[in-house]
């Protein structure tokens, strides 16, 4: 089974596209899952890949689009699957 984890990144993450970049970056590596920001102006990724995939993925989100900075990334193995892509959720 593919890895999958949750992901909560830390610094300026709201308003630079990071959800939106996240997005391409895990359909760009066959990654599937979702990324959604936090009320508390963090951003939070759970995703599920082949394992080199997963390890790319998760370097780049240490860097993040262009215009953010990223201060901290918290890594965590989870038990959930099932994901059929990737996708942007919002508050609702």
């Amino acid at each position: 089974m593919n890895p999958c984890y949750c992901l909560t990144i830390t610094g300026r993450v709201q308003g630079v596209s990071f959800r939106y970049h996240t997005m391409e970056k895990a359909r760009e590596l066959g990654i599937s899952g979702y990324v959604k920001n936090q009320p508390d102006g963090t951003v939070y990724v759970e995703a599920q890949g082949e394992t080199s995939a997963m390890d790319q993925f998760v370097r780049w989100c240490h860097q993040g689009p262009s215009f953010a900075r990223v201060d901290h990334v918290k890594m965590e193995p989870v038990k959930r699957s099932g994901f059929s892509t990737f996708e942007i959720r919002y508050a609702g």
